[in-house]
């Protein structure tokens, strides 16, 4: 049904242009959606809310309300995100759909902190709601209605690789859930006069606000700039192997403009004994390569090492061996080695975790000694770094 309603209003595949076209289409039609049946489950909510005295219920309601409101700023993000680039955002806006996420957070939040409010006042002062059949009807429709739009969300969000559609189907099953509560508490009141409406309201409230601060603290991640997923390396790293010029990477960056928007830079090691010529044209065919498969903008920095020279090789194996002494997560790379009048220098770059509980300047310095101690006619050159993925 979903994918015969995404064919109906023209979300159809496509490549290049055709693909942001298509993707701002089924982002227009998803959050339009939403808005749509948000506000008729707040209207028929707020109804059944009113009529019952429910307090949980007309909780529920307002939490619809705010999920059509996102869904509004959300779709006028996702609008100004598709603007192309201009002289003051040259890399385009794609950053406003994060944007406008966080003020959706933001609404989210508010909404539930006055509902928190709203719900401590009932419990003080308990009253027993008459839950009707038609509540009841409503809040099973409202459950039946939310199940079907977090699968459509989860869908289109995974289409169209949008995080703040991916975020809104989670919403719809933290919305799930709030209304069962409400739905039991009203059933409790009716049948067994149980007076417990304020705490399930209280119960919702708080699952909004924790949805909401939850939504906030990723949306802030991907703002301040998060790392890719581990996946999206895993695959860059398998598919450089396919280029036997290259033989290996380091250094590896992802800059998240927004999606569609994604800029990847990374070092890329050849033979010092190949033509420099062939080389480069092995890696503008590599960053072309990747443009097509991954739909990012590449820049390979290229690194010539020595390969064929047994005396490096074997002074490069050893300072790797040394540095997995020091700490097993230590790693090395654009090791070079020059000959000084009375020592030779290894000169190379020491990765060191963040989680590492060595500081950079105590891991180079660490490094730096069982090398001295170990070799003492090699000195070492050492820039130490974390890594940026």
């Amino acid at each position: 049904m979903i994918n015969a309603l995404l064919r109906l209003f023209g979300c159809v595949s496509g490549k290049g242009e055709n693909e942001t076209v298509n993707r701002n289409k089924c982002a227009s039609f998803a959050t339009g959606t939403g808005i749509v049946l948000n506000l008729l489950l707040f209207a028929a909510k707020l109804t059944a809310g009113i009529l019952a005295a429910s307090v949980a219920v007309i909780s529920d309601a307002f939490n619809n309300a705010s999920d059509a409101g996102s869904s509004l700023v959300a779709l006028i993000g996702f609008k100004m995100a598709a603007k192309a680039g201009d002289k003051e955002h040259p890399l385009g806006h794609g950053r406003m759909e994060y944007v406008t996420g966080f003020i959706v957070d933001m609404l989210v939040i508010f909404v539930g902190a006055e509902l928190i409010k709203t719900s401590v006042q009932s419990i003080i002062t308990p009253e027993l709601p008459s839950a009707s059949a038609l509540t009841v009807c409503f809040l099973c429709f409202s459950i039946l209605a939310k199940t079907w739009l977090f699968v459509f969300y989860k869908k289109v969000g995974k289409k169209i690789e949008s995080v703040a559609l991916q975020g809104a189907a989670i919403d719809s099953v933290s919305d799930v859930v709030a209304t069962s509560v409400v739905l039991i508490s009203a059933l409790c009141g009716k049948y067994l006069g149980w007076k417990i409406d304020g705490v399930a309201g209280l119960l919702v409230a708080c699952f909004i606000l924790f949805s909401g601060l939850k939504a906030a603290k990723e949306t802030v991640d991907l703002l301040l700039g998060a790392p890719p997923k581990k996946e999206f390396i895993d695959d860059i790293y398998s598919f450089v192997k396919n280029y036997p010029e290259v033989l290996g990477i380091h250094d590896v960056i992802v800059h998240d403009y927004g999606p569609g928007r994604t800029m990847v830079s990374f070092h890329a090691e050849v033979s010092a004994e190949d033509n420099i010529n062939y080389a480069h044209e092995a890696v503008d065919k590599l960053e072309e390569d990747m443009h097509k498969k991954f739909g990012c903008l590449v820049t390979v920095h290229m690194d010539p090492i020595v390969i064929n020279d047994e005396h490096v090789n074997e002074l490069r194996e050893f300072v790797a061996r040394t540095a997995k002494e020091v700490d097993d997560s230590f790693t090395v790379h654009d090791f070079r080695m020059t000959y000084g009048k009375e020592r030779k220098n290894l000169i190379f770059d020491l990765c060191v975790p963040m989680e590492s509980k060595c500081s950079l300047a105590e891991a180079q310095s660490a490094v730096a000694d069982k090398i001295h101690n170990a070799r003492p006619d090699c000195y070492a050159v050492i820039r130490a770094e974390h890594p940026l993925i």
